[in-house]
């Protein structure tokens, strides 16, 4: 990794914003956006599920994601910060799914 080859979110946070923007959003669209393989977004997203930060819902054939916006984010250094708050900085309320 060079200098300019790192960024303040971690592929957790990528994949929350991307489906706080698109809620319907796919795998195999999410996974591009972060950069990151199909396989490594499932499985993201299933601990995302599993700890309680999002919704999953079958809806026809797709899956529908809602991020719980009332949980905190897991730091101890930002664990007053919701992530309604964390998205609201990042996505802004407009772009909220």
């Amino acid at each position: 990794m060079t200098n300019g080859d790192w960024t303040f979110l971690s592929n957790y946070g990528h994949v929350l914003v991307s489906l706080a923007r698109d809620p319907e959003a796919r795998m195999r669209d999410v996974a591009p956006a972060v950069g990151i393989t199909e396989r490594a977004a499932q499985q993201i997203v299933a601990e995302l599920v599993g700890q309680g930060y999002l919704r999953k819902e079958k809806v026809g054939r797709r899956n529908r994601y809602d991020v719980v916006r009332g949980a905190h984010l897991r730091h101890e250094l930002e664990s007053q910060v919701t992530l309604g708050d964390f998205l609201e900085l990042v996505v802004g309320r407009s772009q909220q799914g």
